[in-house]
């Protein structure tokens, strides 16, 4: 029987998604994001391609990155609400931690197995933010899915996509936890 680790377990079960918006400084320093970003990094990565890269936003850079939002919101014709949107996380960011799917070529290594592994990168620092105890969230937004944005945002060049934007800092009080997914609804179980 394998051993059990209960703490990670209860852990996992118990972990809630916080509103980013809500987070206030402090925020981690270099040495406490070092160690999240140490534990996420043991992220699934076949073949050890490494296919992602990360950007850490604190400070002005949250300034320059609404501002480019709403260029580009403008730039698309876009109304009052899409601008609101596009600025809305880097207007309130304290830091965050941008994942880049950055895939490489492989003739074993799928492209999608790529850009799963940048996913599961960001989920681990989410857990590895919170397990340290912080506040943490995963989000993107429209302007993070726009090609001329991730350019001009992140440098991002060919092939490479915005995976997620980490905000991590010190959470509101908890409130009510949202709904979670019903098992018996999504797992079938098959024997034959």
């Amino acid at each position: 029987m394998p051993s059990r680790n209960d703490a990670a377990l209860a852990f996992l079960t118990a972990r809630r998604s916080r509103p980013a918006k809500l987070f206030s400084h402090p925020v981690p320093d270099r040495a406490q994001l070092d160690e999240i970003l140490t534990a996420a990094l043991r992220v699934p990565d076949h073949g050890k391609l490494e296919p992602w890269r990360l950007l850490v936003l604190q400070g002005a850079a949250f300034a320059r990155l609404a501002d480019l939002a709403e260029a580009r919101a403008h730039d698309l014709g876009g109304d009052a609400e899409k601008v609101a949107k596009g600025r809305g996380q880097y207007d309130l960011g304290k830091l965050a931690v941008v994942v880049i799917a950055s895939p490489k070529p492989s003739p074993k290594i799928p492209a999608v197995e790529q850009l799963l592994s940048a996913g599961a990168l960001c989920l681990g620092i989410v857990n590895a933010a919170e397990a340290a105890g912080w506040g943490a969230n995963w989000l993107t937004g429209w302007p993070a899915h726009d090609p001329d944005f991730a350019a001009r945002a992140f440098g991002c060049q060919g092939e490479e996509t915005v995976a997620g934007i980490v905000h991590i800092g010190t959470p509101a009080a908890d409130g009510p936890d949202r709904p979670r997914p019903d098992l018996a609804r999504l797992v079938t179980w098959v024997d034959a």
